[in-house]
């Protein structure tokens, strides 16, 4: 086995260690408020443990609600909270390699109905069955090799 192909493989799981995160969906308080009020803390106790204003707490916590707050400012609010900020990405569904292998499959059909077309101008097309084989064998070869175009042509 490469490095290109360990190292992918070990990055693959570090993903996937975030996947039970994939459930977890923002409140519709945000986090900041959701968590504060949880603690029965109010805005007023976590501006002092900031070392903040009131004012600045209602304004992370609506950015938060927006889409406009920092990570570090994320991290700071946890933390004053006695929590801690987990920051992560994971796949809408299954593990890191069930992505790989959809495109893997999407360039292999594409590559295959390719030279299915030009096979059939020339009547020497292959039967539907074979055809599926060829998908499944060029995939994993995609996989396997995952060639500098593989996430091209999206």
């Amino acid at each position: 086995m490469s490095v290109k192909h360990l190292a992918a493989r070990q990055y693959r799981a570090i993903a996937d260690r975030a996947s039970p995160f994939s459930q977890v969906d923002m409140p519709g308080d945000g986090w900041i408020a959701t968590i504060r009020k949880a603690l029965g803390m109010s805005g007023a106790a976590l501006a002092r443990r900031l070392g903040v204003t009131r004012a600045r707490v209602s304004q992370a916590e609506r950015a938060e609600r927006e889409g406009g707050i920092t990570l570090k400012a994320m991290d700071e609010f946890a933390a004053a909270m006695g929590c801690r900020f987990v920051y992560a990405i994971v796949p809408e569904a299954g593990r890191v390699e069930d992505i790989v292998s959809a495109q893997a499959r999407r360039k292999a059909e594409a590559l295959v109905a390719r030279a299915s077309g030009h096979m059939a101008l020339e009547r020497q097309a292959l039967p539907a069955k074979k055809n599926r084989a060829e998908v499944e064998r060029v995939a994993r070869e995609l996989m396997e090799d995952m060639p500098p175009d593989f996430w091209a042509g999206e």
